[in-house]
């Protein structure tokens, strides 16, 4: 630990030092860098940031320390650790450079999408670090507003490249998951000894050994209590204080320090505290106000306490300020806000009124919600929040307080903090009885189930609250509707989905919501097997959101979700990937899981295998960057989909794993369930498990997710495993199903695989005018994998009818759709009946495609780039520095054969 009086030495931080000199030594070559240094109070932590300056020779240093006081300041911390190179603002693009100039209160400008601000800062970093490596180094993490600590962790999470590190310090309360941590244990007692030697040598051997002894290898504590002792204490001639906790001993000896000050000096020291950011000239205003002076600083400083360098006042520990504050009457702390609100301007002086307030007051509640309503502005809805729910609180009128609470739930859910959306809506349903409100709060309740990941019976929360405004709220009931639908889908509630569309017959909303409304209106059809009256109307009302590109994302997701269900994949590709390509352009991170996700599964459908991978490890960044751990199980199901699809035993049943812990064994989410499980079904399949497939499909297609487009699919597989595992019969009913569907949508591949069912189910004699039917309708496009699926099922039959010549044609198309997918154990079923029909088969290509080498990230630049973007407009439509694009570039031209960008873009046309 490191004091004024020890010559800088740092004790017992050998290893710890090591690891941090990894970090720069990393840092100085052009790559990047994160450390979460986690420790108690007192333990060092600061300390070995110090030391970390002095080792900082040839780097630019960007510190920061985050205030207790400052936790409801959006951006607070980002601007003070940004305050040096602010000056460099105009080299960050237009759109972050606005996002990041309004965060930082510098315009009038910014916007909601707080995830830009995150990337402004990215960018920022990397372009300084083009001239000199660069570290940033965040003590007191804990006391960070969440603002400035959900911008710099977005950051850390994507230094790659850029020759930027970042050390964070913290205590327990600063959440930093995925990030690498190292734990500041206690001072060995062989440590501890030496240090307290080498500080205090007059010490009797027996106070020595007390003080080592209770300090517990706490660095301060051994300071501290030392401290606290008399001189005759020290001697050991009097008796040492009663033994304590060493938390509770180090603020004891704080606070009788802190007594020990003249009256006045003890004032001027709260106003210190309660003030927060150490500037002098206030600290001093407020003082006057209250009778005090700059000579009133004196004694505590002597003391050591605190210091002052020029206008700052700098507290020798934090515990010192919580000490201090604490220390006094409730009837000081109210005085001293109420003097610093005369003194200080804008959301601080809001905040010191609201401290000051002794009673409800509803001017300052007004005051608290504007400063809420500047704050969701800004970007930071997490810093809304306690505006919000403080600005209830001292709301006189029951109605205020229950409005105020509802939009500090509803910003807690868009600031991704569940819990505490959870408590809030609960106290704002029992101060209301409006209904209008009660349905927003069911809004917020129904998400928070949502992102749980334990939906069921969110739809019948939302179906409760929507009912009672249809009539007067149209617009409003029908986002419940269309939330409880999605719910109800997901989690096989069909009798409330029922009910949805039964509500959503009787809505009479604005002209832009009336196809949204008839879509809705009809789900219940599906449920009951009608799809010729659902259908027809689903594909209008997709073709429509399809016109509208500028339209609701709420209702595009609709429109993506349902696209995938009446197997349009081309409409749910042009969706999804508009819907991706506006979320990045505004910076909208908190959108991009869903959007991706109907992509990835687009594009699996759509035979895009890598870029699928792509996208799913893209969505699953963001997943858990946005708080949406919901999300993941669908997007492990994806993967397990791919996977089953190649034959890769390990990472499908993995992949189904992990969709299922993500939602704590899929935790109602019946949907993802059904998912996985085909997934696994298909697996089975494609390596000749027959009838073990035949039992994990017919689980799929007759569970609770009976009606979700994974159990539809799976029909398909469990008409073949049911033949195969000579039963037939047992695939009868499903397919009925499957083609009255097939039949209502009027697909061109739907029908083909019907034909193909048909051709399995029926009389042999009957079969190939099916499959000829069937191969000539999967030449208009949709789905490869099934397409070959015909041509191998046709082709084996044609070879079994002894015309083995005929069969030859389909197995090669086959074949080849199948090593394009990469689907090894299909591809090595057609290559074993082409030698079946006399045909040489080629050798399996062994990793001849190109871009199944490239990483998904490298994939996704490579892409982007073949497209003629610019590293800089790369970076920030993946939301990454455009030093760690070009990072992965050059890392994937060897692996495509190629070296340079020019030559990328002429070979454009490999890259499916």
């Amino acid at each position: 630990m490191v004091w004024p009086s020890s010559g800088g030495k740092l004790w017992g931080r050998d290893a710890e030092r090591a690891e941090i000199a990894r970090l720069t030594a990393r840092v100085r070559s052009g790559r990047s860098g994160v450390l979460v240094l986690r420790g108690a109070a007192g333990v060092g932590k600061t300390a070995l940031l110090d030391q970390v300056v002095r080792d900082a020779a040839g780097l630019r240093v960007l510190r920061v320390t985050g205030v207790e006081a400052e936790t409801a300041l959006p951006f607070a911390a980002l601007q003070r650790l940004l305050r040096p190179v602010l000056n460099r603002l105009d080299e960050v693009p237009d759109v972050q450079g606005s996002a990041l100039r309004g965060a930082l209160g510098m315009s009038g400008a910014g916007g909601r999408e707080h995830f830009l601000v995150g990337l402004a800062v990215l960018t920022m970093l990397s372009h300084l670090a083009e001239e000199q490596p660069v570290l940033c180094l965040i003590d007191d993490a804990h006391w960070l507003d969440a603002a400035s600590a959900g911008a710099l962790l977005f950051v850390a999470r994507r230094v790659e490249a850029e020759g930027v590190s970042m050390v964070f310090s913290a205590r327990d309360g600063f959440e930093a998951p995925g990030l690498p941590e190292l734990t500041l244990d206690v001072l060995e007692r062989e440590v501890a000894a030496n240090l307290l030697a080498a500080r205090e040598p007059e010490l009797s051997p027996a106070i020595r050994e007390r003080i080592i002894e209770e300090s517990a290898g706490n660095p301060l504590a051994l300071i501290e209590l030392t401290a606290g002792l008399s001189a005759e204490q020290r001697a050991g001639r009097a008796e040492p204080p009663p033994a304590l906790p060493v938390t509770e001993r180090v603020l004891a000896a704080f606070g009788g320090q802190i007594d020990r000050l003249p009256p006045t000096s003890r004032l001027v020291l709260t106003i210190a505290a309660a003030e927060g950011t150490g500037d002098l000239g206030t600290v001093l205003q407020a003082a006057r106000i209250l009778g005090g002076s700059a000579g009133d600083l004196d004694a505590a400083e002597e003391a050591g306490l605190l210091r002052v360098t020029g206008d700052v006042i700098t507290f020798r520990h934090p515990l010192i300020r919580s000490t201090a504050y604490q220390r006094v009457p409730l009837t000081t702390r109210l005085a001293v806000h109420e003097a610093l609100t005369d003194v200080v301007d804008g959301d601080r002086r809001v905040w010191h009124l609201a401290a000051a307030a002794a009673a409800p007051d509803e001017s300052v509640a007004t005051e608290l919600e504007r400063a809420a309503e500047r704050a969701r502005e800004r970007g930071a809805p997490a810093a809304a929040v306690p505006a919000y729910e403080q600005a209830a609180r001292l709301s006189p009128d029951r109605a205020e307080r229950a409005r105020r609470m509802t939009l500090a739930a509803q910003s807690a859910i868009t600031a991704g903090r569940i819990e505490q959306a959870a408590a809030l809506a609960e106290r704002a349903v029992e101060l209301s009885e409006d209904r209008f409100l009660r349905a927003g709060l069911a809004m917020v309740r129904a998400s928070v189930e949502s992102q749980r990941a334990t939906p069921r019976g969110a739809a019948r929360l939302l179906i409760d609250n929507a009912e009672p405004i249809v009539g007067d709220d149209p617009g409003l009931a029908l986002s419940l509707l269309i939330t409880a639908a999605d719910s109800a889908w997901s989690t096989g509630e069909y009798a409330e989905l029922r009910q949805v569309a039964a509500l959503a017959t009787g809505l009479t909303p604005g002209v832009g919501d009336a196809r949204t409304a008839e879509a809705v209106a009809v789900l219940g059809f599906l449920v009951d097997g009608h799809y010729a009256r659902a259908l027809p109307v689903l594909d209008d009302f997709v073709t429509t959101v399809r016109a509208q590109p500028a339209g609701s994302l709420y209702v595009r997701l609709l429109a993506g979700n349902l696209a995938l269900l009446l197997g349009d994949d081309e409409a749910a590709l042009e969706l999804a990937a508009a819907d991706v390509a506006r979320s990045r352009r505004r910076g909208q991170a908190g959108a991009l899981p869903a959007t991706l996700r109907i992509l990835a599964q687009a594009q699996v459908m759509a035979g895009l295998h890598h870029d699928a991978g792509a996208t799913v490890a893209e969505a699953l960044t963001f997943a858990r960057d946005t708080g949406q751990g919901h999300r993941i199980g669908g997007l492990a199901a994806i993967t397990a989909q791919i996977a089953a699809v190649q034959g890769d035993e390990d990472r499908c049943h993995a992949s189904a794993r992990d969709a299922g812990a993500s939602l704590g064994g899929f935790g109602g989410v019946a949907e993802v369930g059904a998912s996985a499980n085909s997934a696994l079904g298909l697996l089975d399949l494609g390596s000749g498990r027959y009838e073990q497939a035949l039992r994990r499909l017919e689980e799929t297609v007759t569970g609770p997710a009976s009606h979700t487009a994974a159990a539809l699919f799976a029909i398909t597989e469990l008409v073949e495993a049911a033949v195969r595992a000579g039963v037939p019969e047992r695939a009868q009913h499903p397919f009925a199903r499957f083609l009255a569907w097939a039949q209502a949508g009027n697909k061109p591949w739907a029908t083909a695989v019907a034909l193909r069912c048909q051709a399995l189910l029926g009389p042999d004699e009957e079969a190939e005018g099916s499959y000829t039917q069937a191969v000539r309708l999967h030449e208009r496009g949709g789905r490869p994998f099934q397409r070959a699926r015909t041509e191998l099922l046709y082709g084996e039959w044609l070879r079994r009818s002894r015309r083995r010549s005929d069969a030859r044609v389909p197995l090669r198309s086959a074949l080849a759709i199948f090593e394009r997918l990469g689907a090894k154990p299909w591809a090595e079923r057609a290559r074993a009946e082409l030698r079946a029909s006399g045909d040489v088969a080629p050798a399996d290509a062994g990793g001849a495609d190109a871009l199944g080498r490239l990483t998904p990230q490298e994939l996704q630049i490579v892409r982007l780039a073949a497209e003629g973007l610019s590293n800089r407009d790369i970076a920030a439509q993946l939301f990454l520095s455009h030093r760690t694009v070009e990072y992965h570039l050059y890392k994937a031209y060897p692996k495509l054969g190629i070296g340079s960008r020019s030559e990328l873009a002429r070979r454009q046309w490999r890259l499916p």
